[in-house]
């Protein structure tokens, strides 16, 4: 009976912080569809006056904020970037675990200490390369600085020092290359693990907004993260329902992808516990 009334307290505690995190997601959605006034005058969630005005405002070919570049911007970046670091990754990963990599001990040495310096230590550096080789305001400084992952081949080498070498030798003895071993052995065994990285890369590209701040300057080049943060600045600054407008956009594309790849997580965490 005590079993019972805990997890009932359990569950009910959960709840309630679920709903605590869900508010401000609820009140952004309900308050785009508000209209101006209501918006700033209103402290209801669910607006009086529904409206899809914000929306069409947003879109229009004539808004100062063109949305569906910086969508196209983010889709190029995000896109390429992920996919530059999940391949380079696993390479990497698979080199230092079943290759004989001269100085691997060396390598995977600093590929830990890499792990401990903050990133924010490296955007200056970074910046000031982009700016010497005329770079900046492009799509290069956007994508580039994301492939050099350290977390990713630390995360994929260590799944792969524990996988067994069974398959592959039965697969060496079938005649396969090694680039068939890795692509039919050896990624089937880690996608859980690559698309958990995948998604974490999209999630950081996506989300950055301090990087992206330093490197372009142009309307055109902004990133959706980006060009969102720029419109407080301008005449959205005091049109609330606009600015949740432009915030569901952007939010949509990242509550998919987390929901698409959710029972990839669940996996990689099964598989992580089991030796």
């Amino acid at each position: 009976m005590r079993r019972k009334q805990k997890n009932i307290i359990i569950v009910t505690l959960a709840v309630l912080i679920a709903i605590l995190f869900l508010l401000p997601l609820v009140w952004m959605v309900f308050t785009s569809f508000k209209t101006l006034s209501e918006s700033m005058s209103s402290s209801a969630i669910l607006p009086k006056v529904w409206t899809l005005q914000n929306y069409v405002d947003i879109f229009s070919p004539t808004s100062d904020a063109p949305i569906l570049l910086w969508v196209f911007n983010t889709a190029v970046i995000t896109a390429v970037g992920t996919i530059l670091v999940v391949v380079i990754d696993i390479l990497a990963a698979y080199s230092l675990a079943r290759l004989n990599v001269p100085g691997k001990n060396i390598i995977i040495g600093i590929i830990i200490m890499a792990l401990t310096i903050p990133g924010i230590v490296t955007l200056f550096p970074a910046f000031y390369i982009f700016k010497s080789f005329n770079l900046l305001d492009t799509f290069i400084p956007l994508i580039l600085p994301y492939t050099a992952s350290t977390m990713g081949v630390f995360l994929i080498y260590n799944f792969l020092v524990s996988f067994p070498k069974d398959l592959e030798e039965a697969a060496y003895l079938d005649g396969a290359s090694q680039m068939q071993i890795l692509r039919h052995v050896i990624f089937p065994a880690i996608k859980p693990v690559a698309v958990t990285l995948g998604v974490i890369t999209f999630m950081g590209i996506y989300n950055d907004y301090l990087w992206p701040s330093l490197v372009i300057n142009s309307n055109e080049m902004k990133t959706l993260t980006l060009g969102i943060a720029t419109l407080i600045q301008g005449s959205n600054f005091v049109n609330p329902a606009g600015m949740m407008a432009a915030t569901m956009v952007a939010t949509i594309p990242a509550i998919v992808v987390f929901l698409v790849a959710n029972k990839y997580f669940v996996k990689s965490v099964t598989n992580s516990g089991i030796k």
